[in-house]
Protein backbone atom coordinates (compact mmCIF):
# COMPACT_ATOMS: atom_id res chain seq x y z
CA UNK A 1 0.00 0.00 0.00
CA UNK A 2 1.14 3.63 -1.04
CA UNK A 3 3.32 4.88 2.24
CA UNK A 4 1.92 8.18 1.49
CA UNK A 5 -1.60 7.89 1.90
CA UNK A 6 -3.11 9.40 5.22
CA UNK A 7 -2.69 7.03 8.08
CA UNK A 8 -6.45 6.87 8.54
CA UNK A 9 -6.84 5.68 5.04
CA UNK A 10 -3.57 3.45 4.79
CA UNK A 11 -4.49 1.52 8.28
CA UNK A 12 -8.11 1.26 8.41
CA UNK A 13 -9.04 -2.49 8.01
CA UNK A 14 -12.11 -4.17 8.65
CA UNK A 15 -11.55 -7.10 11.30
CA UNK A 16 -13.20 -9.63 11.87
CA UNK A 17 -11.53 -10.36 15.62
CA UNK A 18 -12.52 -7.58 18.32
CA UNK A 19 -11.39 -7.85 21.93
CA UNK A 20 -15.07 -8.13 23.98
CA UNK A 21 -12.82 -7.96 26.81
CA UNK A 22 -11.49 -4.17 25.63
CA UNK A 23 -14.63 -2.50 26.29
CA UNK A 24 -14.90 1.11 24.12
CA UNK A 25 -15.02 4.27 25.82
CA UNK A 26 -18.00 6.40 25.60
CA UNK A 27 -16.30 9.49 24.47
CA UNK A 28 -14.33 7.36 21.89
CA UNK A 29 -17.76 6.46 20.09
CA UNK A 30 -19.04 10.32 20.77
CA UNK A 31 -15.68 11.59 18.75
CA UNK A 32 -16.48 9.12 16.15
CA UNK A 33 -20.01 10.38 15.74
CA UNK A 34 -19.08 13.66 15.32
CA UNK A 35 -16.79 13.09 12.75
CA UNK A 36 -19.68 11.56 10.85
CA UNK A 37 -21.67 14.49 12.03
CA UNK A 38 -19.56 16.46 10.16
CA UNK A 39 -19.70 14.83 6.66
CA UNK A 40 -20.78 17.00 3.19
CA UNK A 41 -23.80 15.87 2.28
CA UNK A 42 -26.28 16.84 -0.75
CA UNK A 43 -27.79 20.26 0.10
CA UNK A 44 -26.89 19.74 3.37
CA UNK A 45 -29.50 17.55 4.09
CA UNK A 46 -27.47 15.02 6.72
CA UNK A 47 -29.93 11.93 5.92
CA UNK A 48 -27.94 10.03 8.28
CA UNK A 49 -28.90 8.16 11.54
CA UNK A 50 -27.26 6.00 14.17
CA UNK A 51 -28.55 3.53 16.17
CA UNK A 52 -26.16 2.72 18.76
CA UNK A 53 -25.82 -0.04 21.05
CA UNK A 54 -22.18 0.74 23.35
CA UNK A 55 -20.56 -2.21 25.16
CA UNK A 56 -22.99 -4.93 24.96
CA UNK A 57 -26.10 -2.99 26.43
CA UNK A 58 -29.37 -3.73 25.03
CA UNK A 59 -29.19 -2.23 21.77
CA UNK A 60 -26.16 -3.71 21.03
CA UNK A 61 -28.32 -7.33 21.87
CA UNK A 62 -31.16 -5.83 19.26
CA UNK A 63 -28.54 -4.94 16.56
CA UNK A 64 -26.64 -8.75 16.99
CA UNK A 65 -30.39 -10.20 16.87
CA UNK A 66 -30.72 -8.30 13.31
CA UNK A 67 -27.36 -9.74 11.73
CA UNK A 68 -27.55 -12.93 9.42
CA UNK A 69 -26.08 -15.92 11.52
CA UNK A 70 -22.33 -15.76 9.60
CA UNK A 71 -21.89 -11.63 10.75
CA UNK A 72 -23.42 -12.42 14.26
CA UNK A 73 -20.99 -15.28 15.18
CA UNK A 74 -18.17 -13.00 14.93
CA UNK A 75 -19.74 -8.95 14.91
CA UNK A 76 -21.33 -10.08 18.33
CA UNK A 77 -17.60 -9.47 20.47
CA UNK A 78 -17.26 -5.92 19.26
CA UNK A 79 -18.39 -3.81 21.99
CA UNK A 80 -19.87 -1.47 19.79
CA UNK A 81 -22.70 -1.60 17.33
CA UNK A 82 -24.01 0.50 15.00
CA UNK A 83 -27.06 0.64 12.49
CA UNK A 84 -27.06 3.17 9.96
CA UNK A 85 -30.34 4.72 8.48
CA UNK A 86 -30.67 6.95 5.16
CA UNK A 87 -33.34 9.24 5.08
CA UNK A 88 -34.95 8.43 1.36
CA UNK A 89 -37.97 10.89 1.17
CA UNK A 90 -37.32 14.43 0.93
CA UNK A 91 -39.85 16.33 0.92
CA UNK A 92 -42.29 13.76 -0.32
CA UNK A 93 -39.78 13.01 -3.16
CA UNK A 94 -36.89 10.29 -3.35
CA UNK A 95 -33.56 11.48 -2.32
CA UNK A 96 -30.83 9.31 -4.74
CA UNK A 97 -28.00 10.94 -2.61
CA UNK A 98 -29.25 9.81 0.80
CA UNK A 99 -27.07 6.28 0.40
CA UNK A 100 -24.44 8.11 -0.69
CA UNK A 101 -24.25 11.09 1.66
CA UNK A 102 -24.42 7.89 4.85
CA UNK A 103 -21.92 6.67 2.92
CA UNK A 104 -19.87 9.42 3.77
CA UNK A 105 -20.34 10.29 6.84
CA UNK A 106 -19.61 6.36 7.90
CA UNK A 107 -16.31 6.43 6.21
CA UNK A 108 -15.86 9.89 8.33
CA UNK A 109 -16.84 7.77 11.19
CA UNK A 110 -14.36 5.10 10.37
CA UNK A 111 -11.40 7.40 9.79
CA UNK A 112 -11.92 8.61 13.49
CA UNK A 113 -11.98 5.05 14.71
CA UNK A 114 -9.04 4.36 13.14
CA UNK A 115 -7.43 7.61 14.79
CA UNK A 116 -8.39 6.78 17.90
CA UNK A 117 -6.74 2.90 17.29
CA UNK A 118 -9.51 0.94 17.01
CA UNK A 119 -11.04 -0.49 13.99
CA UNK A 120 -14.39 -0.94 12.22
CA UNK A 121 -16.34 -3.57 9.70
CA UNK A 122 -19.24 -2.55 8.00
CA UNK A 123 -21.66 -5.30 6.73
CA UNK A 124 -24.77 -5.59 4.57
CA UNK A 125 -25.41 -9.08 5.99
CA UNK A 126 -28.60 -8.35 8.41
CA UNK A 127 -32.48 -8.18 8.09
CA UNK A 128 -33.29 -4.34 6.99
CA UNK A 129 -37.24 -5.34 7.62
CA UNK A 130 -36.16 -6.73 11.35
CA UNK A 131 -33.89 -3.77 12.00
CA UNK A 132 -37.10 -1.61 10.85
CA UNK A 133 -39.28 -3.81 12.97
CA UNK A 134 -37.33 -3.72 16.08
CA UNK A 135 -36.52 0.05 15.80
CA UNK A 136 -39.38 1.23 14.71
CA UNK A 137 -38.13 3.01 11.49
CA UNK A 138 -40.69 5.46 10.28
CA UNK A 139 -41.51 5.35 6.64
CA UNK A 140 -39.34 7.54 4.05
CA UNK A 141 -36.15 6.14 6.26
CA UNK A 142 -34.19 2.99 5.31
CA UNK A 143 -31.66 0.70 7.29
CA UNK A 144 -28.23 0.55 5.25
CA UNK A 145 -25.81 -1.67 7.04
CA UNK A 146 -24.19 -2.47 10.41
CA UNK A 147 -20.73 -1.55 11.60
CA UNK A 148 -18.82 -3.46 14.61
CA UNK A 149 -16.42 -1.15 15.68
CA UNK A 150 -13.89 -1.82 18.82
CA UNK A 151 -10.44 -3.04 19.42
CA UNK A 152 -8.36 -5.76 17.80
CA UNK A 153 -9.02 -9.33 19.47
CA UNK A 154 -7.23 -12.68 18.83
CA UNK A 155 -7.24 -13.89 15.67
CA UNK A 156 -6.52 -17.58 17.06
CA UNK A 157 -10.38 -17.56 18.55
CA UNK A 158 -11.75 -17.19 14.93
CA UNK A 159 -13.39 -20.68 13.41
CA UNK A 160 -10.92 -21.60 10.99
CA UNK A 161 -12.82 -20.40 7.59
CA UNK A 162 -13.03 -16.78 9.56
CA UNK A 163 -9.32 -17.14 10.41
CA UNK A 164 -8.40 -17.63 6.79
CA UNK A 165 -10.57 -14.51 5.90
CA UNK A 166 -9.14 -12.09 8.28
CA UNK A 167 -4.95 -13.24 6.95
CA UNK A 168 -5.76 -12.71 3.62
CA UNK A 169 -3.89 -10.01 1.59
CA UNK A 170 -5.72 -7.00 1.31
CA UNK A 171 -6.25 -6.65 -2.89
CA UNK A 172 -7.89 -3.34 -4.22
CA UNK A 173 -8.22 -2.92 -8.32
CA UNK A 174 -6.09 -1.35 -10.68
CA UNK A 175 -6.58 2.07 -11.95
CA UNK A 176 -7.19 0.54 -15.05
CA UNK A 177 -10.30 -0.58 -13.89
CA UNK A 178 -12.31 2.22 -12.76
CA UNK A 179 -10.70 5.55 -13.51
CA UNK A 180 -11.75 6.39 -16.89
CA UNK A 181 -11.01 9.57 -19.54
CA UNK A 182 -13.29 10.45 -22.51
CA UNK A 183 -15.53 7.65 -22.52
CA UNK A 184 -16.18 4.62 -20.75
CA UNK A 185 -13.67 1.93 -20.08
CA UNK A 186 -10.95 4.20 -21.49
CA UNK A 187 -8.55 4.36 -18.34
CA UNK A 188 -7.55 7.59 -17.96
CA UNK A 189 -3.72 8.14 -17.86
CA UNK A 190 -1.89 9.35 -14.62
CA UNK A 191 1.82 9.85 -13.75
CA UNK A 192 3.81 7.07 -12.02
CA UNK A 193 3.34 7.10 -8.30
CA UNK A 194 6.91 8.22 -7.79
CA UNK A 195 6.62 11.61 -9.79
CA UNK A 196 3.43 12.44 -7.53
Amino acid sequence: MEPNLSPMIRDRWSPRAFDPGHLVEPEKIQLALTAAQWAPSSSNLQPWSFIVGINFDICHEKISSVLKDSNRVWARNAPVLILTVAQVQRDGQPNRFAFHDVGLATQNLLSQVTDLGMFGHFMGGFSQEAATEIFRIPSGFEPVAVGAIGYRGREDLLSSDLKEREQRIRVRKDFEAFVFTESWGIPAKLPPMDLV
